[in-house]
Formats: C-alpha cells, structure tokens, sequence
C-alpha cells in the first residue's frame, strides 16, 4: 500500500508532462477529441450487455499484435465481447481497423478514481495486457474486483528486471494482482521469477510475432507496387525509422546510388507527426523523393518514396528487396523494432547494433545466419550494395531467417489455450 501511495505521487507530478506529450498536436497524428475524458475514466457504455473480455494494447505494436489475438479469439467464439483499450490515438487508429469485432476505449490513466471509474461502466471479465504494459493502480483494482489478470506475450530485458529490483516492493504489488504470466522465453521467465513471481503462475509460449499472417492482398499489393517503381531496380526499405536515424539512412543511400543509380529506398518514419520533417529532409538532401499520399507517378530519377501512411508496413516489405529495421542506429534510445516481419516476408535483412528490444530474437538471428548487424551508414550502404550484386547470399539469409520464423510459429494458438483454461 505504501508503495502505491509513493507511486500515485510521482504519478501525479508527472501527469502534465505525459499529458502534453499525449495531446500534444502533431502533424498526421490522430486526435483525440472529446474522447480525451476517457483517459479520466469519464468512459462511455459499451454496447453490449454481456461482460467483456478487455485487452489492453499501448500503441500501434501492440495493437497489431492484439489484432491477431482478437481475430483468433473471434474465429472461435464470434459471440464473445472484447474491448480493446489503447492509450495513443494511433493505437486507436490501427484497432478500428478490426471493425464490429470489438470496442474501443481509451485507457485511463492509472489512477485510482480513474480506474474505479472505468470498472464500474466495462465490469470485465478478465483482463489480458499485451507484452508488459504493468500499471500498479490498474492492477490492484482489477485484481480486487475478483478479475483474472493474464500478462501475455510478455518480456522482460535485463535491464528493466534490474530496474524493478530497485523498486521491489511497488513489483510485489504487480506481483500479487497478475494471475498468470505467458513469457516469450525461458529468459525471460527465469528474470520474472528473480523478481518474485511464483514459477507455477508462468507458462513459456513463445513470441506471438512468430505467428504472422500474410494476407493475400499484401502479395496482391506488393506486387502492383513493383510495378510501380519498375520490376528491374534494386529496392531498399529503411523500416520504423527515427530521428537522428534517417540522416544515417540518407547518407547510406547516396553511397548505394553510387554504384546502383536507379536504386530507390522506401522510407518508412516510425512516428506519423514526423512524416513532413523527413520529407523536407530529404529535400535538403537533394533527393528526388515522392510522398505516397501525393499519388504521383513513380519515376527514373525518383530516388526516397517516403511511405507517409500507417498500416501497410508488410506491404512496402514485400516490394523491397533488402530491408533495414530501423530504431538500431541510435544508440540505445530504441533498442530496434520487430525483425520477424521481413523474415517472415522472405526479405534480407539488415539491424543496427542497438537491438536490445528484440534481442533473443535478432540473436538466433544471427547465429543462423539470418541477419547482418551494421555499425554504421558507410557499413549499411556496403552491406546493401553486396546483397544487391550476389544474389544468392541475399536468398540465402532470408531463407535462413525464413526457416526460423517457421519453426518458431505455434506461440498464438497456445496462448489462446492457455487463456481458454
């Protein structure tokens, strides 16, 4: 209790500041609306009168990864009622692609009025939470009402385990409130149980990033997107990009024109409210670059199409032939983004050093050869230029990578078992 009280006050010193940043507005970026209430608990009735199952998935990454949750689930029960909270307007954004098979509400913020608030009007049934978004407020009052917790698909780095340690008690408050725990992986099953959880509350499933499904559309898509830009360029992709990344990614480019002239790179920003800023970056750089929203013909000497829209990420994978994940080249402000799709896609892969996000992943990665690891852009240009001239070490890494991805796959359908019982 004492913990909580000391976690509310910190809380509550800092929620301006992570209220500006929430409402800030931002260029493409979603509004909230009158719908801001609902991070005050002020949330509307939902429209069913049965209790629903309430997933709650951050932002954009975990909402895609809700999406697979939630389809399955429906595939099985198409009467079952699930809510879907989020706490960006983009994470929202994305969840209302999934139609009438779920409500959307904001996520309150995690303070007690707010949660009781909020509980009163869903009245849950169970709570599944998406990787390890643990808010201690939340938490308790769920867990007090009675109502299963189940944390899945859930990971923990090393460095966050340490920085749970330091504040021990306020874990042991989670701890007490989590039913069960469906870990990615041994390792990070090993560190949950180092912070005190009871090892017969965890379950190892593996990543459900594993289990990606590729619509025929994307195939569908990709293909009239080759068409596009011309079936014989080389093609990269620079994915989830960040500031201070795409300067790095721009010079790499220019040393890839170099020797391949009509190369064309897809940049992909990971944040919407950037996608102006790089646009006019990439100007300043005096690259010819065509915006996807401009709907203007591809041309010979267009080098930067500047992928200015949310939701097609698997798409523009599919019409590249090297992929760069981005988030790994600035230091450890990101620690990288998700490898599985390109592999999953059949797409050569190349990560930055700073990949501590996705690391057990990008580390069997590369033990079976099915990543390459940059230091810099002078090394990510040679890296794009060798996999655009041998062709076959170019297939050769994304089929290992491939292989990985399929002997790996099964994590979905065991947490929705898992979750069943």
């Amino acid at each position: 209790m004492l913990a909580r009280t000391f976690y509310t006050l910190i809380l509550l010193l800092l929620a301006p500041v992570l209220l500006i940043s929430l409402y800030k507005k931002r260029p493409n970026k979603p509004r909230f609306g009158s719908r801001w209430k609902e991070h005050f608990g002020l949330t509307p009735k939902l429209t069913t009168t049965k209790r629903p199952i309430w997933i709650h998935a951050v932002s954009v990454g975990e909402s895609i990864l809700a999406s697979s949750i939630i389809k399955e689930l429906k595939r099985q029960s198409p009467e079952l009622p699930i809510l879907v909270t989020t706490t960006t307007s983009t994470g929202a954004e994305q969840i209302a692609k999934l139609g009438d098979l779920v409500e959307h509400r904001y996520m309150p913020i995690d303070f007690s009025f707010a949660i009781r608030r909020f509980l009163k009007v869903v009245q849950p049934k169970s709570l599944i939470i998406i990787e390890t978004e643990l808010w201690p407020n939340t938490l308790h009052h769920v867990a007090k009402q009675g109502i299963d917790i189940s944390v899945i698909n859930a990971r923990l780095s090393e460095k966050s385990c340490r920085n749970y340690a330091k504040v021990q008690y306020l874990f042991n408050s989670i701890n007490h409130s989590v039913t069960h725990w469906l870990c990615q992986s041994n390792v990070d099953a090993l560190r949950f149980v180092r912070l005190g959880v009871n090892p017969k509350q965890i379950d190892v499933t593996g990543s459900i990033k594993f289990d990606i499904k590729i619509d025929d559309s994307v195939e569908q898509q990709s293909k009239a997107l080759k068409e596009l830009f011309g079936f014989q360029r080389p093609i990269w992709i620079a994915a989830s990009t960040h500031k201070g990344e795409d300067e790095q990614v721009l010079e790499a480019h220019k040393k890839v024109l170099l020797q391949h002239p009509n190369a064309l790179l897809i940049l992909v920003p990971r944040h919407p409210e950037r996608f102006d800023s790089v646009f006019e970056l990439c100007h300043s750089q005096n690259l010819h670059t065509i915006r996807r929203t401009s709907k203007q013909p591809i041309e010979n000497q267009t080098q930067v199409y500047l992928a200015d829209t949310m939701g097609e990420m698997l798409t523009l994978l599919k019409a590249s032939n090297v992929c760069f994940m981005g988030g790994s080249l600035i230091g450890h402000k990101v620690g990288g983004h998700n490898v599985l799709e390109p592999a999953a896609l059949n797409i050569p892969t190349i990560t930055g050093p700073s990949f501590f996000n996705f690391k057990e992943i990008t580390e069997s990665l590369i033990e079976k050869d099915g990543i390459w690891v940059c230091q810099d852009s002078n090394q990510l240009a040679e890296q794009i230029n060798e996999l655009f001239t041998t062709p076959q070490k170019s297939e050769q890494l994304a089929r290992n990578a491939y292989h990985l991805v399929e002997q790996n796959r099964g994590a979905l359908s065991q947490t929705i078992n898992l979750l069943q019982k």
